[in-house]
């Protein structure tokens, strides 16, 4: 039960600390993104660049959950949701200063990204177990099925 508690706050958490490193480093190599942002009236490139950073954010927090809780896929989930629901009000505030399609982008991919960020870390975790010494003595035997 700690695991997975671990897992979903630790995953929020690196959630936002991602975000928030990206989102800067984005003010400092995109050109007019530092002074559109206050007024939020940015350019078409940078919908689509402040997505693959929400994009990203949420692959990673859902890897870190599924590395920390590999057996709770609750967890991973969980993690989704509530970045949802918490971005759902801020969406709903800022509807008329985005085209539709940035919202249902941004709103509609949160837990589905986390929960491949999970699937991922776990494959991850997955081959990298079955490459240590002795994995093979401890795999279970094939099933043979006779005709």
């Amino acid at each position: 039960m700690k695991r997975p508690v671990a897992a979903f706050l630790i995953a929020l958490v690196v959630w936002a600390l991602l975000v928030s490193l990206l989102d800067r480093l984005l003010r400092l190599t995109l050109a007019g993104y530092a002074a559109a942002e206050p007024a939020m009236h940015f350019t078409l490139g940078m919908m689509i660049a402040r997505l693959a950073i929400a994009a990203i954010t949420s692959v990673v927090a859902g890897a870190v959950a599924g590395r920390i809780a590999p057996r709770s896929r609750r967890t991973a989930f969980a993690v989704g949701a509530v970045l949802l629901i918490v971005f759902v009000p801020g969406h709903v505030r800022i509807w008329s200063l985005f085209p539709i399609w940035y919202h249902l982008t941004f709103l509609l991919t949160l837990i589905p990204l986390v929960m491949i960020g999970a699937r991922l870390a776990h494959t991850r975790s997955s081959a990298a177990q079955a490459q240590l010494p002795g994995a093979a003595e401890r795999a279970p035997a094939p099933q043979v099925r006779e005709p």
